[in-house]
């Protein structure tokens, strides 16, 4: 039987885009299926205790640089360390994600193609021409998607995905969730590809020794 990783990440966030070809190329290795769980990240981080990037301390701050550095050069992709348009709300784009799945599309080079927009392109995502242009690039009805995110079960579905990363113990993307045992950060995907291989339980925090 076909294993499922529950997929819950921010189309603004560098560390997803850093990750998402590497996390697909893992999951179809394993013959993995994915479950696409777009997140409203900012009320996540209020949720969870976790600070958006302008109030963490400066110390932070210029070590995530640092590290944007370091895995730009491992993954070998192109990133605008800082963008022009960044941060921007991408809540529009994570519901046009939540619609091609709706309607039983991939949404792989759609979500690959925004956030090449903003990381490698430096191009302002907010703009919903943006968002068309992608959608036609990947091959879909762009119009059809942008009605469809802003339809009341698209809405709600995105909304939801609050309380489900939460509940599944996520509180930063990407977050990568095999059998209840979550796997944070795009730095992690070695960890989900051995667990992947070796067919392991999942660990748990609960009683752990």
């Amino acid at each position: 039987m076909s294993r499922s990783i529950t997929y819950y990440f921010s189309l603004h966030s560098p560390w997803t885009y850093l990750g998402n070809a590497a996390f697909h190329e893992i999951a179809r290795r394993h013959g993995c299926g994915i479950d696409y769980r777009p997140m409203p990240l900012r009320s996540v981080f209020d949720e969870t205790g976790g600070l958006p990037l302008p109030k963490r301390h400066p110390v932070r701050q210029r070590y995530r640089l640092l590290d944007l550095q370091r895995w730009r050069a491992a993954r070998g992709l192109p990133l605008v360390l800082q963008p022009k348009h960044f941060p921007f709300d991408p809540s529009l784009a994570d519901r046009m994600t939540i619609a091609i799945r709706a309607k039983g599309g991939d949404p792989f080079a759609f979500i690959s193609d925004v956030m090449a927009g903003l990381w490698a392109r430096d191009e302002d995502m907010s703009h919903p021409e943006a968002l068309l242009a992608c959608a036609t690039r990947a091959g879909l009805d762009g119009a059809a998607l942008l009605d469809a995110a802003e339809g009341a079960s698209v809405k709600l579905r995105y909304e939801e995905t609050l309380g489900q990363a939460v509940e599944a113990g996520v509180f930063g993307a990407p977050s990568y969730v095999l059998d209840g045992e979550v796997f944070w950060g795009q730095d992690r995907l070695d960890l989900l590809d051995a667990a992947l291989a070796s067919g392991r339980a999942p660990y748990r925090a609960e009683g752990a020794v």
